[in-house]
């Protein structure tokens, strides 16, 4: 991978992370048609995903410094509570991550139709959502693990963790805000700790790797800087229930990448 293509596919990753346009979707599109498709697709993957992680981590500063501020009051308060809510919904993706990584793996190697197919089932889910009738609940503990569950679906490319995790929230009846703020909150240490895990086996089995180290950090720069500007902008359109737009953004490409395969 060049790094020319590190860094294409860096912003793709940047703009595409906070859009319920599946990321991870647009990167095996892009890997596609830049020819960039090798055995560390999915390091490099993880890598600018990592890059996200921490522009989200910025963009909402504020609220994790209270939330660990009251977790360690030691009280059962609401952010502790929310804390709570945040680990459940990460035990559908543990269990995946844990037991089907291998499976997972195996499908980040450029099928478009794969990939074509689940962008439609994305872009169905919020069309649904989009008409489901404005909820004002709050995130509870069954709807917590019910969008876990929509974030272990995915781990599948062309399935949007932002758009499926915002539109089970939606669906769900949950305010619309309040749905944004879990979605993009309850990913973070998901990510942070396959990133780790991977980095692990990377510094571990160097010499099995392709891919050079300027092309990791160039996609990291630019993952990065663009997902920090998409997640200050982005966050606001979701809010406002824009989906529709969403949805047939993701109907056009998985049509394109089904008939382009």
């Amino acid at each position: 991978m060049s790094w020319i293509e590190a860094l294409i596919l860096g912003i793709i990753q940047g703009l595409t992370e906070f859009l319920p346009v599946s990321s991870s979707g647009h990167l095996e599109i892009g890997s596609v048609l830049l020819d960039a498709q090798s055995s560390d697709n999915l390091l490099f993957a993880v890598i600018v995903h990592l890059a996200t992680a921490l522009a989200t981590i910025v963009v909402f500063k504020k609220d994790i410094l209270t939330l660990l501020k009251d977790i360690f009051k030691f009280q059962w308060n609401e952010s502790t509570q929310f804390a709570a809510k945040i680990l459940l919904s990460m035990l559908p993706v543990f269990v995946v991550a844990i037991f089907f990584k291998d499976q997972i793996e195996e499908l980040f190697v450029g099928n478009l139709v794969l990939v074509g197919s689940m962008l439609l089932i994305t872009g169905g889910l919020l069309l649904f959502a989009h008409y489901k009738k404005d909820g004002e609940k709050n995130v509870g503990y069954l709807s917590a693990f019910t969008i876990g569950l929509a974030q272990a679906f995915a781990v599948l490319p062309g399935i949007s963790r932002s758009g499926s995790t915002i539109a089970t929230a939606l669906i769900l009846g949950v305010e619309r805000s309040k749905a944004a703020r879990f979605s993009f909150l309850m990913v973070l240490i998901p990510i942070l700790g396959a990133s780790l895990l991977e980095l692990l086996d990377y510094a571990e089995n160097t010499g099995t790797h392709t891919i050079n180290t300027s092309s990791l950090i160039i996609g990291f720069l630019a993952a990065f800087g663009s997902g920090f500007l998409a997640c200050k902008w982005m966050i606001k359109i979701v809010r406002k229930g824009k989906l529709t737009y969403f949805a047939i953004y993701c109907f056009i490409v998985g049509f394109i990448a089904i008939l382009s395969a």
